[in-house]
């Protein structure tokens, strides 16, 4: 079985320095680089500011184990799912103790469709699911006990035999401008390249800043989408926050975008863990980490999705969260890919399961209602 070990260091280098930022793969360990931007409050904001490196190590060994593992973790194998199922690990041997004897936890790392296939848009190869699809089959055949998503990854379906019961608290929902050249998207001049993978973060970009360019399917982990910001293939790019402070890169930000100009995708900075439906054991050990909010927020916004039957072909955003009164406050949005068209609504109502379900049906039907047929297959 397969045990993996983190190690985190920083090293300083020039922007102009010519070593390459890469993932590079050699047997048994993979090293994972990222870089950090000039924050845009420095008083000089050009290429000659330093930036650091945050090079973090992943050692895959092969271990022989005395006695079976209590939990075995599965996961993708990006230096984000890593980091997520390292989470999960950390707060299972918090809550139960009995867990942090070495072997009582293993991480078991799984290739899934969407990670062999990048030269693809994801709607091109089967969309979303394509990133959970052989995590879920280890799952159902035993192979895993629970599997830890990013739940914006997750389809609004899950296969038989597996419920997900657990949402750990959701980090930043907001997303991140990284540029070595503006402060912010206004700063930017027109015919700017930025790259990414989302229709959601295109659509509204190019509604605010038609001027500006997209670079389609930008795709790869977050240091393969940094590395190419540093070559030069694009001027900027955005990337979630929650997922570069889980990586320990919130250094790379350059500036953070609010709600109101970029709303986050359905989900977006939660992490949820599934498990067998039949399994009474783990069912138990993943309520002792379940963050009771979270799981309803995720749940409203999944609910809007579903009514709405969102593809990785639709540009839609959700997002539900609790007011300073303690109810909860969901907005939503639908767009054309070319950001001509947004249509958004709001909803308001009791932090509660059942009202915060019907909000996120009640906002999709509205939207259906307004887009009309053909807005979601053009």
């Amino acid at each position: 079985m397969e045990t993996a070990i983190a190690t985190v260091n920083r090293t300083p280098f020039s922007i102009n320095n010519s070593r390459v930022l890469s993932s590079n793969f050699t047997t048994g360990s993979v090293s994972a680089l990222g870089f950090s931007l000039p924050n845009s409050k420095s008083p000089s904001f050009n290429q000659r500011s330093r930036v650091y490196v945050t090079r973090a190590s992943i050692a895959v060994e092969e271990k022989t184990e005395t006695k079976a593992a209590v939990i075995r973790i599965g996961t993708r194998g990006s230096p984000l799912a890593l980091a997520q199922a390292y989470e999960t690990r950390e707060k299972l041997i918090k809550s139960h103790p009995d867990l942090a004897e070495e072997g009582a936890i293993q991480i078991v790392i799984i290739k899934t469709t969407g990670d062999k296939i990048l030269s693809q848009p994801l709607a091109d190869i089967g969309g979303k699911g394509l990133f959970t699809k052989e995590i879920d089959e280890a799952l159902i055949n035993s192979d895993i006990d629970i599997a830890v998503h990013s739940m914006k990854d997750v389809p609004t379906y899950l296969p038989e035999k597996t419920i997900l019961p657990c949402n750990l608290p959701r980090e930043d929902v907001r997303d991140a401008f990284i540029c070595l050249s503006a402060a912010s998207l206004a700063e930017l001049p027109a015919g700017s390249i930025v790259g990414t993978a989302s229709l959601r973060r295109k659509s509204q970009l190019l509604n605010r800043y038609p001027s500006l360019e997209v670079l389609e399917n930008f795709r790869g982990n977050v240091q393969t989408r940094l590395k190419k910001l540093n070559e030069g293939v694009v001027q900027a790019t955005l990337l979630a926050l929650a997922g570069l402070k889980r990586l320990n890169m919130a250094e790379t930000v350059t500036s953070v975008l609010s709600i109101d100009d970029m709303l986050p995708a359905v989900a977006q900075g939660a992490i949820g863990i599934a498990c067998r439906s039949d399994d009474e054991k783990m069912i138990t050990y993943l309520a002792s980490l379940n963050h009771e909010d979270t799981r309803l927020a995720i749940s409203c916004e999944r609910a809007f999705l579903e009514k709405l039957e969102g593809s990785c072909r639709t540009p839609i955003a959700g997002y539900a969260r609790k007011d300073e009164d303690g109810n909860c406050l969901f907005k939503a949005l639908v767009a054309s890919p070319d950001g001509t068209q947004v249509l958004e609504t709001s909803r308001k109502g009791p932090y509660a399961y059942e009202d915060m379900i019907k909000m996120g049906v009640d906002a999709g039907e509205e939207l259906l209602l307004r887009a009309g047929p053909g807005f979601f297959t053009r």
